[in-house]
């Protein structure tokens, strides 16, 4: 097992848990502090200006066709989704695309492990957010038992070389692991079961998932110290505050990829030419949604 130094660009204070990973959090010294209630002025205003600079980012990595990879892990609705959705929200999808695989198919169980997330890798130029990735294994897989324990074993040694390998290749691999306390998962399982659009987010697997907490801490623990290397650490965002989760994560984000601005001049729109030589067809041949809300 590979011991991790401390990484020298990372700029935001650091908590130090026992075992030594970081956790993302600029607004409390120590783990475990509750938080004032973030103002919602305040996190939108935040999240509009990171947001311009993911998209800064966003032609840099183009500019420079880098390949990025983002692993986004964690307890079921400890927020991982929520963040996705803010990092891409203003990207644009042929750049940063967003991956979430469902169960594997019966062909896929058959293929190296890694061959099904192998090919969602990005070219130059491109940017991809693995919504759960192949540290499946390591969690679910490991603790439902959708996995034999050689399999298991045969990931904890494989997972450090595979990512390796990956940067080796030129791949920038940046893994975050969302936490979120005991209370604060049964409060938005609960909110989930209450709200009909958020229902379906909630599986049987999720509700699986709380009788075995503990087992699921094990593998969790057990998963960082095989895969916590030097070269891919783990970065783990304090996500018992949905809002802070996200700006912590982004802004950590931005800083891991050294980026320029790549702003264009001010763009002058053209104006329209004329219609001379057009008919248009008569509007009655149209077909139009009705206006329910004239």
């Amino acid at each position: 097992m590979s011991k991790k130094k401390n990484d020298q660009t990372q700029s935001e204070p650091e908590i130090q848990t026992p075992a030594g990973q970081k956790i993302l959090n600029e607004t409390t010294g120590k783990a475990g502090k509750k938080h004032k209630k973030l103002k919602n002025k305040f996190y939108t205003k935040e999240l509009k200006r990171l947001q311009i600079e993911l998209v800064k980012l966003q032609e840099w990595i183009k500019h420079r066709g880098l390949k990025v990879v983002v692993l986004f892990e964690g307890r079921d609705a400890a927020g991982k989704g929520g963040v996705i959705k803010r990092i891409s929200q203003r990207m644009n999808p042929r750049i940063c695309r967003v991956v979430a695989l469902g169960t594997p198919t019966e062909r896929e169980k058959t293929q190296w492990y890694f061959q099904r997330y192998s090919a969602h890798l990005p070219a130059a130029g491109e940017m991809v957010l693995f919504d759960r990735s192949w540290y499946n294994r390591a969690g679910v897989e490991r603790v439902m038992g959708f996995c034999t324990d050689e399999e298991y074993r045969d990931f904890l040694h494989s997972c450090p070389e595979f990512e390796r390998m990956l940067i080796r290749s030129g791949i920038i691999l940046i893994k975050y692991w969302f936490s979120v306390s005991n209370e604060e998962q049964e409060r938005r399982f609960h909110a989930r079961i209450e709200d009909p659009t958020k229902r379906w987010k909630l599986s049987p697997m999720d509700l699986e998932s709380r009788k075995r907490w503990q087992e699921y801490s094990k593998a969790k623990d057990e998963m960082m110290a095989y895969t916590d290397i030097k070269q891919s650490p783990w970065y783990v965002v304090n996500a018992d505050s949905k809002k802070r989760a996200r700006l912590n994560c982004i802004r950590h984000l931005l800083k891991r990829i050294s980026y320029k601005d790549l702003t264009p001049d001010p763009i002058k729109l053209p104006r329209r030419p004329s219609d001379k030589g057009y008919v248009r067809p008569p509007i009655t041949d149209q077909t139009f949604v009705p206006d329910f809300y004239d």
